[in-house]
């Protein structure tokens, strides 16, 4: 399928992906509405679903893209999603709708990118079993890798929605209490461990009634799309803190995610199975259409790639992550947000972790110019880009999540 747009066939964003998105330009910085990338523009879809055409859900599509986040679109449900891809395509591919859609196309130089979602919840899971083991190798090295919960059950924690921000924002190094193997009481002040998680993030439509649950089949008609997400985690603030109840402050100043959510429905070439989940085996309300994803990611910090990590091998799926997150009757909410946990495979040059990448900061990496990190330094920046196989052996593009650390305040 080709569009009428001078967009190159190898190009990842072209018509196989479609990406929804939250901008302003930069003449009207302050209105901000949903967009669509299409190769390096992006389609004004409020403005364009309001001249109509679009087989009877074109007001509620206009309405909805005008706000400015995706929360509303979201709310709209599966089938308006389906129809909202399906008319979209439509328009980029017929030449006969071009001269109402080219006024309504922005450089995507001239255009600011905000948070497409404005975040109801945020769950983080732990779905590696790589990453698991490799922590629980240098967190409890007297005790078994994995807890005994592993296995059974993809392990979570709550997050802070409110510190969820978009690629590009600054990231200020968190202060909080320490306490080394050497220090006799704990001491305060910025992160000297400071980390960065590799993930995919899960966006969520179709909000649910209390009380009420979402099974392992049923989540795909809840799960929108797919961002790029660093949960950068303080591990030294985590090492002291998450004794017994997870995951804190170590975790909850910075979650940066991609200004892009890449529908789940771009994602059909991308389906994998699961790795085995028999041994031992899985309880039946996470048994059911159980997929993986086929998703390359590449990790780099000040421009030298340091990992490869590959989604393929988590061992949760994202529609078991999301029935066990309601399977106690928790509500969803639209505009929920899930993280996969860290990526994280078998070799070395595939974990998505300094943690791991350079074993607790023993094993330091050398970047490019000849430094060497064992953590985060002040003026790194990381970049995490990914892709995914796409119909006709196109790929379908990621949109790249990036943020740059600043002194502690």
């Amino acid at each position: 399928m080709s569009t009428w747009l001078d967009v190159p066939a190898d190009h990842p964003f072209g018509i196989q992906t479609l990406p929804y998105g939250v901008f302003a330009t930069t003449d009207d910085p302050e209105r901000r509405r949903v967009g669509v990338r299409i190769g390096d523009l992006v389609l004004d879809a409020s403005a364009v679903a309001a001249l109509g055409g679009d087989p009877g859900d074109g007001p509620h599509l206009a309405a909805a893209w005008a706000h400015p986040s995706l929360n509303p679109f979201l709310a709209l449900g599966p089938d308006a999603w389906a129809t909202a891809r399906w008319w979209l395509t439509e328009i980029l591919t017929d030449d006969v709708h071009r001269a109402g859609v080219e006024p309504h196309l922005h450089a995507l130089d001239r255009v600011v990118l905000h948070l497409p979602v404005e975040v109801a919840d945020y769950v983080d899971f732990y779905a590696s079993e790589d990453h698991a083991s490799n922590v629980g190798q240098i967190f409890r090295p007297d005790n078994a890798a994995l807890p005994p919960n592993w296995k059974h059950l993809p392990i979570g924690y709550h997050g802070r929605s409110g510190t969820v921000v978009v690629s590009g924002t600054d990231v200020v190094r968190p202060t909080g209490q320490r306490k080394g193997p050497a220090d006799p009481v704990p001491v305060f002040g910025p992160s000297i461990r400071l980390d960065i998680e590799a993930e995919l993030g899960y966006v969520v439509g179709g909000a649910t009634e209390l009380g009420t649950r979402v099974s392992v089949d049923d989540a795909a008609r809840h799960l929108f799309g797919i961002v790029l997400l660093n949960d950068w985690s303080a591990r030294d603030l985590q090492a002291w803190e998450y004794v017994p109840l997870g995951p804190f402050l170590g975790k909850s100043f910075a979650t940066s995610i991609s200004a892009w959510v890449t529908p789940l429905a771009a994602l059909g070439g991308a389906r994998v199975p699961l790795p085995g989940q028999s041994d031992p085996a899985i309880l039946p309300y996470l048994e059911g259409d159980a997929f993986g994803l086929d998703v390359h990611l590449e990790v780099s910090i000040n421009g030298t790639v340091v990992s490869r990590p590959e989604h393929s091998g988590m061992y949760w799926s994202p529609a078991q992550m999301l029935a066990h997150m309601t399977v106690n009757g928790a509500s969803l909410r639209d505009g929920d947000l899930f993280g996969s946990g860290t990526i994280s495979g078998p070799s070395k040059d595939s974990r998505g972790s300094l943690l791991e990448l350079t074993w607790n900061g023993t094993e330091p990496l050398t970047l490019a110019d000849g430094s060497t990190r064992g953590f985060l330094e002040d003026g790194d920046t990381v970049t995490i880009t990914a892709w995914a196989p796409g119909p006709d052996g196109t790929r379908v593009g990621i949109s790249e999540v990036t943020g740059t650390i600043t002194p502690a305040r």
